[in-house]
């Protein structure tokens, strides 16, 4: 892993894993569209997994502080109390799913057909979020979401282990077919996304540190790689946040699709 890659990849994972375009796809694409051998790094992995928390942390650090404070003082008396076991209990689908498919998903989707699968799944996503968004009703403000419609959107995140879906393209995807505003269901998206990538981090670095390289750690790639995804998270949530006030979603939309297509010719091009 060189210093470039890691920049690369590190504004890959900070725009990717906050807008609905799958970071964990485009973690896999680039390298291949660009043959590029970055082989599997724990290490790196950590490393944009922290860079990203601490973004989403600096940008929402108010909102968790009154839902953790609320949350454990005042239950569900208030409202901040409230949306935070409502997250706690949105937060559970999604750990589940991590820890029983994440490997075995993330296995088949290095194979001979990644190109073509991935092609499909950003494509589904697509069309999946061009309804939801097109149809979805924008009648719900983010004070208003229930505790179902939370936990809905938290069984939706389980499906996020499928590289090409993207986190926060299903849970808001699925906000906006619960008529969810879309200010509101990225908000929500980002505050469930939070203790999702934490654990991600911390899995990685207890369950998995005997694969581990603690020179990798401690080396360039792996400071530039957390400080470009922190950077790039940060500017990524407060781009979504002020574009999703006056427009919708089809430019994501298009992208995915556009990808996928470009996916596809380059898999039958190579042969």
């Amino acid at each position: 892993m060189t210093v470039l890659n890691a920049i690369i990849l590190g504004i890959v994972q900070g725009i990717g894993e906050f807008l609905p375009i799958s970071s964990s796809g485009h973690l896999l694409l680039i390298p291949w569209l660009f043959r590029w051998d970055v082989g599997e790094h724990l290490s790196f992995d950590i490393a944009v997994h922290v860079g990203t928390l601490i973004a989403v942390l600096a940008f929402f650090w108010k909102d968790w502080f009154v839902l953790i404070k609320d949350g454990l003082t005042k239950g569900i008396k208030t409202f901040e109390g409230k949306m935070f076991w409502f997250l706690v209990v949105a937060t559970i689908p999604g750990v589940l799913a991590g820890a029983l498919l994440d490997e075995y998903a993330e296995s088949f989707f290095r194979g001979t057909y990644m190109p073509i699968i991935l092609a499909c799944t950003l494509s589904i996503m697509g069309i999946l979020l061009f309804l939801a968004d097109k149809y979805g009703k924008q009648s719900i403000d983010y004070e208003q979401i229930s505790f179902k419609q939370s936990v809905l959107i938290g069984i939706s995140q389980a499906f996020a282990v499928i590289p090409g879906t993207s986190r926060s393209g299903v849970t808001m995807t699925m906000a906006r077919f619960l008529g969810i505003n879309r200010e509101a269901a990225a908000k929500f998206s980002f505050l469930l996304s939070t203790p999702i990538i934490a654990g991600a981090a911390v899995y990685q670095f207890v369950f998995k540190s005997s694969e581990i390289v603690l020179s990798e750690v401690l080396s360039l790639p792996f400071v530039v790689g957390v400080l470009t995804a922190m950077v790039v998270g940060f500017l990524s949530i407060r781009f979504l946040m002020k574009y999703l006030k006056t427009s919708n979603f089809n430019i994501f939309v298009i992208y995915r699709l556009v990808i996928a297509a470009i996916l596809v010719v380059t898999y039958i091009v190579r042969g």
